[in-house]
């Protein structure tokens, strides 16, 4: 299987809704690990913003999308009361948000690939770090993002209890 990762556009943006919608069909009626929830997160408008300020990327196999990852440059408000590897502003780290492997292609590499591509594009970006939070029972991405070589930093609440999505661990990828 040859994975293309490139910049997404708004021609992606069907496509992208379409496996967020698979994606989480596919939870519901399974272990849903991030507790992501239909209609909540991750939604079409996430592809939108992510398109909009030009920070997501689209993993293809043969032209089809079957993963995606936003990086931006913009924590969660929780971020700040950890105490991180490196103390710099964000402008030099990159936080990943709505890394999603369509359900079909699980198990097939696409979540290392989109962690590999990340690692070397921040590089290329001279970012520091790299830093994301997982939910604390997302067992399969916690196992991923510490073979991809993140470190966990601390476990913080991101406000998402009234999901009953209490609390979130942050982990760190240094690049330097």
């Amino acid at each position: 299987m040859d994975i293309v990762i490139e910049k997404g556009t708004e021609f992606d943006i069907d496509q992208l809704a379409q496996l967020y919608d698979d994606l989480n069909d596919f939870l519901a009626g399974s272990i849903n690990y991030p507790g992501w929830i239909k209609g909540v997160y991750p939604i079409r408008e996430n592809a939108v913003n992510g398109v909009t300020n030009d920070n997501l990327y689209v993993a293809k196999i043969a032209g089809k999308i079957v993963g995606s990852i936003i990086l931006s440059h913009e924590p969660e408000p929780a971020y700040s009361k950890a105490r991180w590897k490196i103390d710099s502003d964000y402008s030099s780290i990159f936080v990943v948000y709505t890394f999603v492997v369509h359900p079909d292609y699980l198990k097939n590499g696409i979540g290392t690939s989109l962690m590999d591509f990340a690692a070397q594009y921040c590089m290329a970006e001279h970012a520091k770090s790299i830093r994301l939070d997982v939910y604390e029972n997302n067992v399969p991405a916690i196992k991923l993002y510490e073979k991809c070589g993140f470190e966990y930093i601390d476990t913080v609440d991101l406000g998402l209890g009234n999901y009953g999505l209490n609390h979130f661990k942050l982990y760190e990828k240094l690049l330097q």
